[in-house]
């Protein structure tokens, strides 16, 4: 998930890296730990939306791997499964299958280095006109709330889309509510690293009391290989798919403004400068676009592992490129997937409601932060219609093609914001 911290930079005091000249061995394992923090968040997203957690691990070492070949080597960040589309992929898969969900995936990779390319020879004020606070706030407010009811429905023991009951409602709750709540005191409670994966700490909790109420079908663990190919699937080419992903692309494309910033807050280091934000948007969207011809979730970077480098003030992207190797490595580990693929819906309901809660948080608190007045009638307008729109389910079709949801209301915002005059005061 990506984190929106924009503090001020202190290129000018940069920080002292603690692993200078550190061992490979003591590397490995400082990666291991990246990926431990991450992996909660990694393999949810996946697991949410039906595709398969082997594929994005081996997609997020990949991702992260390529990242640092384009920025080379400079900044230490881990790419993995963006919660910014959860929506738009359920939504795909549902509609078109997991193929063509696939080529709309690619072609949004495509669209964030375009992007690249963009601020590379218009400055990176491009992606601020193009794409201000009032245009963002309410379609990153539109992702997490969309997601409600599906967080809800899981918690309660029934499929994403309320259909039917996988799990006794009672039961469910007990289930989905610990882990929920072992998740919200992990994250405001506990101290050092293990503040870091609150997300882990709830799932481990909720697989815990699933087992004592025997809700868990441990069969597809004995009968899966210990080691097996992850589940690729190649892209299938979809106008339909592409056109309504294009638009997903910009609120996670502008959060990753506000990752490099906090990161390079972190390190002391200006990493919008060197390797330059094209460098970094360009390699965010190699990673989303490469995972999609594999099979898996696109990339982004990852807050929880900006917190991990703060805290263990690992600075070293070497360090992220071994916790790539590791999840590459995992990825052909057939019983890790099996393990992943029993959580039950109850345990992943539960900390979906913190974690779509926090999605719609964070667009409000772009409103916030960058004070965006509501008491202009334009301001007002726009975000007023984004979010109707997109949470009411507003369509526009025309034949087999329909638009609605974060790619409408993503549309309509900038549209909105373009056309409507402003106002002077």
């Amino acid at each position: 998930m990506a984190n929106n911290n924009s503090a001020e930079l202190t290129a000018e005091n940069p920080v002292e890296d603690i692993t200078a000249g550190l061992s490979t061995t003591k590397q490995i394992l400082a990666g291991g730990q990246m990926l431990f923090v991450a992996f909660g968040a990694l393999v949810l997203m996946p697991l949410i939306t039906g595709l398969d957690a082997n594929v994005a691990l081996f997609t997020a070492g990949i991702g992260t791997l390529l990242f640092h070949l384009v920025t080379k080597g400079q900044v230490p960040i881990f790419l993995a499964s963006s919660f910014a589309f959860v929506a738009p992929i359920a939504y795909g898969i549902q509609t078109w299958g997991i193929p063509s969900t696939m080529s709309g995936l690619f072609v949004a990779g495509v669209v964030y280095m375009l992007m690249g390319y963009a601020v590379k020879f218009k400055g990176v004020d491009f992606i601020h006109r193009l794409l201000p606070p009032v245009v963002v706030g309410p379609v990153i407010m539109v992702i997490g709330l969309g997601l409600a009811p599906m967080a809800v429905n899981m918690a309660i023991g029934k499929a994403g889309d309320g259909s039917f009951v996988l799990i006794e409602q009672d039961t469910a709750l007990i289930i989905s509510l610990s882990a929920l709540l072992t998740t919200l005191l992990v994250s405001t409670m506990a101290k050092g690293v293990f503040k870091l994966v609150p997300i882990f700490a709830g799932v481990i909790v909720g697989y815990t009391l699933s087992f004592f109420f025997g809700v868990i079908d441990f069969s597809p663990i004995a009968n899966a290989p210990w080691l097996s190919m992850p589940n690729f699937v190649a892209p299938e080419w979809n106008w339909h798919a592409i056109l309504f992903m294009i638009p997903v692309a910009i609120a996670p494309a502008v959060e990753h403004v506000g990752d490099i910033l906090a990161i390079s807050n972190v390190t002391g280091k200006d990493f919008l400068k060197k390797p330059g934000l094209h460098r970094t948007l360009f390699g965010d969207g190699l990673a989303t676009s490469a995972s999609s011809l594999f099979g898996g979730p696109p990339n982004t970077t990852y807050s929880e592992v900006t917190g991990a480098v703060m805290l263990t003030r690992n600075f070293n992207p070497k360090i992220m490129m071994w916790a790539a190797v590791i999840a590459i490595c995992l990825a052909f580990v057939g019983k890790f997937g099996a393990i992943l693929q029993t959580i039950p819906v109850a345990v992943m309901g539960g900390i979906m409601i913190l974690l779509f809660g926090t999605i719609a948080s964070v667009g409000l608190n772009t409103l916030i932060r960058h004070q965006v007045d509501l008491s202009n009638a334009r301001n007002l307008c726009i975000v007023s219609v984004t979010l109707v729109f997109g949470i009411g389910g507003m369509a526009f079709g025309f034949g087999a093609f329909s638009l609605q949801g974060v790619s409408l209301c993503g549309l309509v915002a900038i549209a909105l914001n373009l056309l409507l005059p402003k106002v002077k005061h």
